[in-house]
C-alpha cells in the first residue's frame, strides 16, 4: 500500500517537473513590464530577462535609476519613470506601454515596486507611517494592475506579484505586513477572476534577502525611536530599543545575497508553460516562515515571541 502511494507521489512530482520545464514559445517577441527597477529584484530581473531576449519595459522611480539600467542593458530594453502612488503617473506609464507594444498585448506584468519602512512596534507609529507603506505596496500594485490588465488579457499573459513571507506570517509592526497580506488577497482574487481569460497570476513570497528594503530597517527604526513621545519611550525603555536594534541587525546579517533565487522564480512564472501559483524562494521561507504560518496561532505566537526583547514595563 505504502509503496503504491509512494509510486503515485513520485509520478506526480515527475509529471510536474516535466510540465514546468516546458517553456513558452517566441519569447523574443513578448513584452514584460516591471515596476521598481531602480535596484534590488526589479533591477536584476530587468537585466536577466533582457539577456534572455525578452522585450523588457522597465519602470524606475528615478531618472538616475533609469539611466543606469539603460547603460547596463541592450537596446531592446526601454525605461520609463513611474511613481506607483500617483494615478497620473500610472496612467502615463500605461499609455507609454501601449505605444511600445502596439497590438501585441502585454505578455507579462511584474508588480515589484515596494518599500519596507518605517517598521517598528505599532504604538510607535502614526497613521501616516502605515499609509506610506500601504500606498506603495498594496494600493500602488492595485492601481498598476487595474490599468495594465486589459493589455495582459489581450495577450493571455501573466501577472506576477512580488509579495513576501510577511504576507503569510506577520512578524513586526508597521504597514509592511498589512500591505503584504493585502497583496496576497488581491492576487488570489485576481487569479480566480482572470483564469477564464487564459491569464495566469503568480505570487512570489521571498524570505529575507539583502535588498534596499531590508538594509534600511535599522536606520529607520532608530529614526522612529527618536520621535516617539516620552511616555511611550518610558513604557518600552532604552534597553528594549537597543535589543530590537540588535535583533534587526542579526536578521539582516542572516539575509541572503543571492537575489537570483527570487528573479529565477519570477522568470519561471513568466516563461514556463505551467507556472506555479506561489513561489517561496529562500530556505528561511521554506523551512521557517511558511511552516510556522500553518501552526495554531498560540504556538506561532510563542515561537515568534519567546526569545524577543521585553518592554521595561512589561507585566
Amino acid at each position: 500500500m505504502w509503496l503504491y502511494l509512494a509510486a503515485l507521489l513520485g509520478l506526480y512530482f515527475l509529471r510536474r517537473w516535466y510540465k514546468e520545464r516546458q517553456t513558452v514559445g517566441n519569447l523574443t517577441e513578448k513584452y514584460v513590464f516591471i515596476t521598481g527597477c531602480d535596484s534590488g529584484f526589479g533591477n536584476l530581473l530587468a537585466r536577466q530577462l533582457d539577456a534572455r531576449g525578452l522585450r523588457v519595459l522597465a519602470a524606475c522611480l528615478t531618472q538616475k535609476g533609469a539611466e543606469q539600467l539603460d547603460k547596463a542593458t541592450s537596446e531592446r530594453l526601454k525605461t520609463t519613470i513611474l511613481d506607483v502612488t500617483s494615478t497620473e503617473s500610472v496612467a502615463a506609464a500605461t499609455e507609454w506601454v501601449k505605444g511600445c507594444i502596439g497590438n501585441k498585448g502585454l505578455w507579462g506584468l511584474v508588480n515589484n515596486a515596494g518599500i519596507g519602512t518605517p517598521a517598528a512596534p505599532n504604538e510607535w507609529l502614526t497613521k501616516d507611517d502605515f499609509a506610506k507603506v500601504i500606498n506603495v505596496n498594496l494600493l500602488g500594485m492595485i492601481d498598476v494592475t487595474l490599468h495594465m490588465v486589459p493589455l495582459v488579457r489581450r495577450a493571455r499573459g501573466r501577472v506576477v506579484n512580488v509579495c513576501s513571507t510577511m504576507g503569510r506570517l506577520a512578524c513586526f509592526g508597521g504597514g509592511y505586513c498589512p500591505s503584504k497580506f493585502g497583496a496576497e488577497a488581491f492576487s488570489d482574487t485576481l487569479r480566480r477572476e482572470l483564469h477564464p481569460f487564459g491569464v495566469r497570476v503568480s505570487i512570489i513570497e521571498p524570505g529575507g534577502f539583502k535588498t534596499p528594503i531590508c538594509t534600511k530597517l535599522v536606520e529607520y527604526f532608530q529614526t522612529v525611536w527618536s520621535r516617539v513621545p516620552s511616555d511611550i519611550r518610558d513604557t518600552y525603555g532604552q534597553q528594549y530599543f537597543e535589543q530590537c536594534c540588535k535583533s534587526f541587525q542579526q536578521l539582516l546579517d542572516g539575509c541572503s545575497d543571492k537575489l537570483h533565487l527570487v528573479t529565477d522564480c519570477i522568470e519561471h512564472a513568466l516563461t514556463s508553460c505551467s507556472p506555479r501559483t506561489r513561489y517561496s524562494p529562500g530556505w528561511d521561507a521554506k523551512l521557517f516562515y511558511l511552516p510556522v504560518s500553518y501552526l495554531p496561532t498560540t504556538i506561532a505566537d510563542y515561537v515568534l515571541t519567546r526569545s524577543g526583547p521585553k518592554p521595561a514595563q512589561a507585566v
